[in-house]
């Protein structure tokens, strides 16, 4: 049993959480670089030595995962978790946070645009009493116009919806172990991580950094995932579209009356209007888009509480290699309710 003063003095450990999609191209790379950022912080004072490298294989279809089999066998410090099949970027996210035992979880994209040598300066701020950190991005201009303006638009909508998002973050950020467990307590199927990290309401800060050109490969968010992300974000955490329905009802009636009027304005003072048509077809016309409109908002939100009250398992483990060390060391993690189904097959 540790002493009162090795307890006191001992330093936390890191876990370094990397999703992967077909990262045969910067796999090598991106561990290389992270195992040398393992040591420059263990020999800053900053981790202790038990800190470990956490890849989640979500279902990659080249050769990523057999390189990270390969990893975990021959460095203690890295482990390597495969999803049953391909769950997407944030599940398999959650994934890794799961598996984790260590005081502080640092989430990374594995072609390192978000550069490992920001860490040391979200350790910093955890020492000084933060328990999350969000890595911002200061610029934008390695992207295109179209992302620029999409992606700094979209955080503006979300804020006039009332979504609480940090500006320019994306999943690159610090996360203590008592943050890491409460956000493993939310039983969403729909996750939306930027959304409820920032809604777990610990004392938190932001990092700037310039992101880095990606090493090889190509983006594994293409603008159809992207819109698919957003969405996702507005529908998880705001139902002002529910309520813009309401506002739009509001207006289409009251343009409708507008036109009951002109219609019988034209009707009773002129002789050059068609008979039936426009009363017929402006209002059905309008009022028809505007139903279909609706249904379709509607239509999204049901078939989100649809996907919520199913209460399915948001993933399934296949294999976890290089996982032995950390569960010997850490007995006392809970089996999540995903991993328990997993495991019962």
């Amino acid at each position: 049993m540790e002493s009162l003063t090795e307890t006191l003095t001992k330093l936390p450990s890191l876990a370094i959480v990397v999703p992967c999609y077909n990262e045969e191209d910067v796999i090598a790379d991106t561990t290389s670089e992270l195992l040398a950022t393992l040591t420059e912080l263990e020999a800053s004072g900053r981790i202790g030595p038990d800190s470990k490298i956490y890849y989640v294989d979500d279902g990659s279809r080249d050769a990523t995962w057999p390189i990270l089999q390969k990893a975990a066998r021959e460095n203690s410090r890295i482990v390597a978790v495969a999803l049953s099949c391909n769950r997407g970027h944030q599940n398999a996210l959650y994934a890794g946070l799961s598996q984790t035992s260590e005081d502080m979880v640092v989430s990374i994209d594995a072609d390192l645009q978000d550069g490992p040598e920001n860490i040391a300066a979200m350790i910093d701020a955890f020492i000084a009493g933060n328990e999350v950190v969000f890595g911002v991005r200061a610029e934008r201009d390695s992207d295109t116009w179209f992302k620029r303006m999409t992606a700094e638009g979209y955080y503006r909508v979300m804020q006039i919806l009332g979504v609480d998002l940090v500006f320019n973050h994306a999943d690159f950020r610090l996360m203590s172990r008592r943050a890491v467990d409460t956000l493993l307590e939310y039983p969403e199927t729909n996750l939306f991580l930027r959304g409820m990290v920032r809604e777990l309401g610990f004392r938190s800060t932001t990092i700037s950094y310039s992101r880095r050109p990606r090493l090889a490969g190509e983006s594994k968010y293409p603008l159809r995932r992207m819109l698919s992300l957003a969405w996702k974000g507005v529908t998880a955490y705001s139902i002002a579209p529910l309520r813009a329905i309401t506002l739009l009802g509001l207006i289409a009636g009251g343009i409708s009356l507008g036109l009951i009027v002109w219609v019988l304005v034209v009707k009773l003072m002129s002789h050059s209007a068609v008979p039936g048509w426009a009363s017929i077809m402006v209002p059905v016309l309008f009022i028809g888009s505007v139903q279909l409109l609706c249904l379709g908002v509607i239509g999204e939100y049901l078939g989100k509480i649809y996907e919520e009250v199913k209460r399915r398992p948001r993933f399934h483990l296949r294999e976890v290699v290089g996982a032995a060390s950390r569960e010997s060391s850490a007995p006392q993690r809970r089996v999540t309710r995903s991993e328990s189904s997993s495991l019962e097959r």
